[in-house]
């Protein structure tokens, strides 16, 4: 049995070694390199010396309960929950009604979502999976033109073929019927009132508008709705009705989710993907009757005595952010300090053999066997981490980690887009929210019904299902939820919640959360400062630094270690609580329009 392992061993290590070496390169490089969505404010100019850390932010402190969205219309429709006496889980629910009406870029009724939550009656930590679905008519070709060629990334996005089946609506029911303790109709009054009375149209929305233009005119209820009468795009401060949510609203405060998933608005969405002209979707009514939320077990890995969990398959993040943090564990961060480009080095290679084997063996672990306990295995990591110990690692492949089986996988090849949102809440019993929502790419398919958005989720599958004759684990198949990387997460410190904290920014989100837990936790820097941090992100080898921020002046130490540097807009929108000593200290992110409000 002994030599049978042996050999069996050998011979996987083998077939691995292979086929690292015969994948193509367009299959090591795939990305998302679009221009994420706008921020809000300027960054500062660069200063002559490297400093990344500037002046320490303290943030917004409290003492019973904190919410921190990404706009303040979401964290005042929270707040008033939580003053009447409602919990985080009922607040949660109001926050999302509100960001679908504020922020229908990002999020909303036609997209997904995934929640890591802390039961803090039962102290137990959870997350809940409302990832949407592919249609059962979906094939492995969805997303091949009439030649049997993958289409271009925005002719699959635009239209009825990207969306999959919604959860962000039965995710809020579901979780609220189990722990929400304010009746459900209540919790719409807010969103309610505003879609009929309007809303300001704020910056970063209509900065949004005016860059998608020409996707947002090609359907005409679309266009009607984020445009004015004259034709041009609606703008920072004009005021926006939305009578269409408000009814949607109304019939879901009354009837429930059934009303979404097998009645009226149903047949609306149904309605609207399949008749799209152009590009029509395979999206039918027996898909939206079946979809199911799912609870799953969090995946906790430790760093420097804290357990940072969040969500598994099918999201990448928890297992790609805890895969960087547990290769840099033998590493002396804090020694080498935020402004060595030595730190950087071991930050950015961590990542690099992170995502590499993300996108060989992440998926719907549900259609696709996933070595989840091995990649984050002590050993595995301690190994992964040595290959960094001296120089910048010059080629990264995918490791090896231990599987119940043989496995062989090709690499992924999906583009995930920078549209998305997260919120955070603390009530004051002690109950933690860390929810990253998400619609796929600004504005989502551009189809919009009932007066929220469609989301593009399918376009998050590989285009391809098989390279160089290997099954590709994110290919699209029936019924299966996109590979993602939202990571939504909760830090906890001697069982209980220390931290909550999440970002959008499509792949380059497992960067945002991980650099601000290792500014936080490593350097010392409050979570304010963690969160202001400049971003230097590294996937595939060449390092984006952020654009207008003193990441840059680490360019050339970088440029002299070997790496392609690359000077880009990195807009996240970090939001996050520290619950440290019954003082409750909140984050929001500057680049979008974040609000952290709490008493």
């Amino acid at each position: 049995m002994k030599n049978s392992s042996f050999l069996r061993v050998l011979l996987l290590s083998a077939a691995m070694a292979f086929y690292a070496d015969a994948r193509p390169a367009s299959a090591q490089q795939a990305t998302d390199d679009v221009a994420p969505e706008s921020g809000t404010s300027a960054p500062a100019e660069p200063p002559v010396e490297i400093d990344l850390v500037g002046e320490s932010v303290r943030g917004i402190r409290s003492k019973n309960w904190m919410i921190a969205t990404a706009n303040p219309l979401a964290s005042e429709a929270g707040g008033a929950v939580l003053r009447n006496g409602g919990n985080a889980i009922d607040a949660m629910v109001a926050v999302q009604l509100m960001l679908g009406l504020v922020e229908p870029q990002s999020s909303g009724l036609g997209g997904g979502a995934f929640l890591v939550y802390w039961d803090a009656t039962n102290e137990r930590l959870t997350t809940f999976d409302g990832r949407e679905t592919a249609p059962n008519a979906a094939t492995p070709t969805l997303f091949h033109d009439e030649n049997g060629e993958p289409l271009k990334f925005f002719d699959a996005v635009v239209g009825g073929r990207s969306v999959g089946v919604p959860g962000t609506p039965l995710l809020l029911e579901a979780v609220h019927g189990r722990y929400g303790s304010m009746p459900w109709a209540t919790l719409f009054d807010s969103a309610i009132n505003l879609a009929d009375g309007g809303f300001e149209v704020s910056p970063r929305l209509a900065s949004s508008i005016a860059n998608d233009q020409d996707r947002l005119s090609r359907f005409k209820d679309t266009k009607a709705y984020f445009f004015r009468e004259d034709g041009t795009p609606l703008q920072a401060g004009d005021k926006r009705v939305n009578a269409d949510y408000a009814n949607t609203l109304r019939m879901l405060s009354q009837q429930g989710t059934d009303a979404f998933y097998k009645g009226d608005i149903a047949q609306e969405i149904v309605k609207t993907v399949q008749s799209t002209p152009g590009n029509p979707g395979v999206l039918a009514m027996d898909d939206l009757a079946a979809y199911r939320i799912k609870e799953r077990a969090p995946i906790c890995v430790d760093y420097r005595g804290f357990d940072v969990c969040g969500m598994g398959p099918p999201s990448s993040g928890a297992l790609t952010v805890g895969q960087i943090l547990g290769t840099l564990r033998a590493y002396d961060l804090k020694g080498l300090g935020p402004n060595s480009a030595q730190a950087w080095r071991l930050i950015g290679d961590a990542s690099r053999l992170a995502f590499a084997d993300r996108g060989r063996y992440m998926a719907d672990s549900d259609f696709v066997p996933m070595p989840t306990k091995g990649l984050i295995a002590d050993g595995y990591l301690a190994n992964r981490g040595v290959l960094m110990r001296e120089n910048r690692l010059e080629t990264v492949t995918p490791g090896e980690p231990e599987f119940d089986h043989a496995l062989y996988q090709s690499d992924d090849e999906s583009i995930e887009l920078p549209s998305t949102s997260h919120f955070v809440i603390r009530d004051k019993a002690g109950n933690v929210v860390s929810m990253t929502t998400t619609i796929e790419n600004g504005f989502g398919s551009r189809l919009m019904t009932g007066g929220f958005l469609l989301n593009n989720e399918l376009t998050d599958f590989s285009f391809r299902s098989h390279s160089n004759g290997y099954p590709i684990a994110n290919r699209v198949e029936p019924g299966k939820r996109p590979r993602s990387s939202m990571a939504p997460t909760i830090v906890m410190r001697d069982g209980l919640p220390y931290m909550a904290v999440g970002s959008p920014g499509g792949s380059r989100i497992i960067g945002y959360v991980a650099k601000t837990l290792i500014a936080h936790i490593d350097w010392g820097l409050s979570l304010q400062s963690a969160i202001n941090m400049p971003h230097l992100i590294n996937r595939f080898g060449p390092y984006d630094l952020e654009a207008g921020t003193p990441a840059e002046n680490l360019g050339p130490a970088l440029e002299a270690l070997g790496y392609e540097v690359s000077v880009r807009d990195l807009n996240s929108g970090l939001h996050g609580i520290v619950m440290d000593d019954d003082r409750l200290t909140g984050g929001a992110d500057t680049r979008r329009e974040g609000t952290v409000i709490g008493e």
